[in-house]
């Protein structure tokens, strides 16, 4: 009664080999021919067509080498500050016996060193992806943010990038300046044109559209300079002659700004889970995941360095709890790490949905803003 059953089967098995096998003679078959054609040809045209592809395979290498994993990639970064210790805040004098004008010292920017690491990590210990080259050219001219390849890296890096240039625009308009009405720190102004500078540029750009064709500089070459402005002003702030208004009021606009920048992201993701919700098959819903990844990634360790900041504000207010439980729910969410990135449907059973769980994250933050910046404006 069993034999048409296991007849079937074994058909079915033989017949889903043949088509395995024939799909690999078919994919195998130009790679035959080429090196047919290359055993059997001259000399001078081995020579020639050697000196031509070697130097290709050795750059798609190393692309592929590059964007194959992030370097260290650390989940808790910020510990490598010690933030939590800190007993001075941003630009606040420290107490030191028989001090002079010329001698005095003030508090270091906590949230411009932790800027500074996410620069030097995405330029520094990792190679910035969005501006190379074969990055641009595409997958036989398709976008790679198309594919499921080799895209991830670079959501991730212009993620965090994003949310490190929010933070230099809020520096240079109101935290480096005196109730926003002296002038404008010139390391910061500068530091801010850096980072706001466009995340594709290469030294020649001849298919882009929103870059100069060249020679010109690279997008990581203004990241590092951006670097170099916030350690001169981080400088100039522990010899007292620069400014960090570490107020209440400073510390609403800053949450404001997080605020609504992740509320931009969250829009993006509810979007994307709702229109192109086709589970595993969705290659670009890795995209919206790594570049939301790659701002709460960034702001994890900037939030954290904000709480060393506007240490009296928060102590005073009594927000050290509630702080608590949003950097909490940032760990969360950067704990997240899907082998496959699924947009399946909210209701589903079969493909997971990774948007709308570390979308549920980005809202848990956002409420936690929101609620902060309540008691702070009470």
């Amino acid at each position: 009664m069993l034999d048409p059953i296991i007849d079937w089967f074994r058909q079915a098995i033989v017949g889903l080999w043949d088509a395995f096998y024939g799909l690999l003679r078919w994919i195998w078959a130009p790679f035959r021919g080429s090196y047919s054609f290359f055993a059997h040809a001259r000399m001078w045209l081995k020579i020639t067509i050697g000196v031509i592809l070697v130097p290709i395979l050795l750059f798609y290498g190393l692309f592929v080498w590059n964007t194959a994993y992030i370097r260290n990639y650390d989940k808790d970064w910020p510990t490598q500050f010690d933030f939590a210790n800190r007993t001075t805040s941003a630009g606040e004098q420290v107490a030191a016996e028989g001090g002079t004008q010329s001698t005095r010292t003030c508090g270091r920017s906590a949230i411009v060193e932790a800027v500074n690491y996410l620069i030097d990590f995405n330029v520094n210990q990792n190679r910035w992806i969005s501006s190379h080259p074969l990055y641009k050219a595409g997958f036989f001219g398709m976008d790679w943010d198309a594919t499921p390849f080799h895209d991830n890296k670079a959501s991730f890096q212009r993620g965090a990038h994003q949310a490190a240039t929010r933070i230099a625009v809020e520096l240079a308009d109101q935290l480096g300046r005196v109730r926003g009405t002296s002038e404008i720190d010139v390391d910061l102004q500068s530091a801010r044109g850096n980072m706001q500078f466009d995340s594709f540029t290469w030294y020649f750009n001849p298919f882009s559209e929103r870059s100069p064709f060249g020679p010109t500089t690279r997008s990581e070459t203004y990241y590092r300079n951006a670097a170099d402005s916030f350690t001169r002003y981080n400088n100039r702030l522990e010899q007292c002659r620069a400014t960090f208004d570490a107020r209440a009021d400073n510390l609403m606009a800053l949450l404001d700004r997080i605020a609504k920048d992740i509320g931009s992201t969250s829009a993006a993701i509810k979007d994307r889970s709702e229109r192109f919700n086709s589970g595993w098959f969705d290659t670009r819903a890795d995209n919206s995941f790594y570049f939301t990844k790659g701002q709460l990634y960034a702001h994890y360790g900037i939030l954290q360095a904000a709480r060393a900041d506007f240490q009296d504000v928060i102590e005073i207010r009594q927000l050290g709890d509630l702080w608590t439980n949003m950097q909490a729910q940032l760990k969360s969410a950067i704990d997240l790490e899907p082998l496959i990135v699924s947009n399946g449907q909210e209701d589903g059973w079969i493909m997971p949905t990774h948007l709308t769980t570390i979308g549920f994250y980005v809202l848990r933050v956002r409420s936690n803003m929101i609620e902060i910046r309540s008691v702070l404006d009470r």
